[in-house]
């Protein structure tokens, strides 16, 4: 099938990979020509596992194209992929000002039916603003081209977003029309041969569904956050109660871990977009809004302890930082924990000495040069001479590390775990001080 994205950028780059792996042909179409003319060069614009071999593969054999000509791309695909950046607005809720520009671009380059399927994360009616966006323009040209709008939310995880798209859990598919669904079942046929994974219901249910799950596995982190924080109080250890819960098949243990707060480009978007929605529509989404509240006080956690270990008094401290990425497997810090941190050592006059196994150049667009980071080369040389360590990303490389080097490199043998990776008593056993989240009494004496 002729397929076109528009949007080269996280959830549209990948899900176009995909798409023409399995040999549908595809075009991307996007506005950054730097981007494009990169891509055609090999250059990935993100880290994703699996992603650049998979790109460059498509490309080379003519399936994966990659352009600038918004007119070459609506010319091309039957199907329309709308695949851009829904960022938030002012008041949180999300900008639909480039979901709708192209939008318009599709409507006055049609000249045949096509099908305008919305793969950004958007609010609920954004199918019948896109609708009448196309039917204004359409209007204007004074044509009558039929055409179709469609929900079809993505459901990635950075990190395994490749394997997600290509063994998706489930596809949900927004449509009343019978002829729509069928072509939306050709193709991702090649996706959906072991067993039915279409999900086929209102566009309406089916903007609600992206929205709903997102906020679902943040409410369960936010959760456990706040169970961390009473075990804190109360000297019990949160990992046993994970434990202890997860076991049970109603809850489970994905999403229960307890940590330094989470990030990203979707859960903290999501939340604060479905909070505007319900106020848009008079319905106060109370629980929402704690999520939210519980989430940026968790973001605050690790520097309470680090200031509480030093009494207060931060100047001229050296922090030793392992983990910059908002999770594993990511080059993203968009709303990272990290972030929270390292500005407020920064404010407190302490200087950090930071190390990510991919985040290390996003960390430099960021921040630039400044006297108070310096960005190491290897988890190790991090440690050098630094007052104390802290872990705000659970990275398989700093799951197991030599903890005599760790204790003989730190000026103070502490460490400050945002993601409890490490034994407490294994810790104290080798004479390092361990702060986690929520492990009782390890924090009880400064709490």
């Amino acid at each position: 099938m002729k397929v076109t994205v528009f949007g080269i950028g996280y959830v549209g780059l990948v899900q176009a990979a995909v798409l023409a792996e399995v040999g549908h042909d595809v075009v991307c179409v996007d506005v950054n020509a730097e981007r494009v003319e990169n891509l055609k060069n090999g250059i990935i614009p993100i880290y994703e596992p699996g992603l650049t071999p998979l790109v460059q593969r498509n490309y080379d054999a003519g399936r994966l194209q990659f352009t600038t000509d918004a007119a070459f791309g609506v010319k091309h695909g039957r199907i329309q992929f709308i695949a851009v950046g829904t960022p938030p607005d002012e008041d949180g809720s999300a900008d639909l000002q480039y979901v709708l520009a192209v939008a318009k671009t599709v409507a006055t380059y049609m000249e045949t039916p096509k099908i305008i399927v919305d793969k950004s994360t958007v609010p609920v009616g954004t199918a019948d603003k896109v609708s009448a966006c196309v039917a204004a323009v359409l209007a204007e040209r004074g044509v009558a081209i039929g055409f179709d709008v469609v929900s079809n939310p993505e459901f990635l995880k950075e990190g395994a977003a490749v394997a997600d798209c290509q063994r998706p859990d489930r596809i949900v598919i927004g449509t009343d029309s019978q002829a729509v669904e069928n072509k939306m079942r050709e193709l991702y046929a090649p996706f959906n041969r072991n067993h039915e994974k279409l999900i086929v219901m209102d566009v309406r249910s089916a903007e609600l569904t992206k929205y709903a799950a997102n906020c679902m596995l943040a409410t369960k982190i936010s959760f456990m956050n706040e169970m961390a924080n009473l075990a804190e109080k109360l000297g019990a250890d949160i990992e046993k109660v994970r434990q202890g819960i997860g076991s049970d098949p109603r809850i489970g243990y994905h999403f229960i871990y307890p940590g330094c707060g989470y990030g990203g480009s979707c859960f903290p978007k999501d939340v604060q977009a479905l909070v505007r929605t319900a106020e848009k529509v008079g319905y106060v989404p109370a629980l929402l809004k704690s999520v939210e509240a519980v989430n940026s006080r968790q973001k605050e956690k690790l520097f309470g302890h680090i200031q509480a270990y030093f009494d207060g008094d931060l100047k001229g401290k050296r922090i030793a930082l392992w983990g910059l990425s908002f999770k594993p497997n990511t080059d993203d810090m968009r709303d990272a924990s990290s972030r929270v941190l390292m500005e407020s050592l920064w404010a407190a006059g302490a200087v950090v000495q930071a190390y990510d196994p991919e985040a290390m150049n996003e960390t430099q667009r960021i921040y630039g040069t400044r006297s108070d980071l310096t960005l190491m080369g290897t988890k190790e040389s991090a440690l050098n001479g630094a007052d104390a360590l802290v872990v705000c990303t659970e990275w398989n490389a700093f799951k197991a590390p030599d903890f005599d080097l760790v204790k003989d490199s730190l000026t103070n043998a502490v460490i400050f775990d945002g993601r409890n990776l490490y034994d407490p008593d294994m810790l104290e056993e080798q004479g390092i001080a361990y702060y986690g989240i929520g492990r009782g009494r390890s924090v009880l004496s400064f709490a």
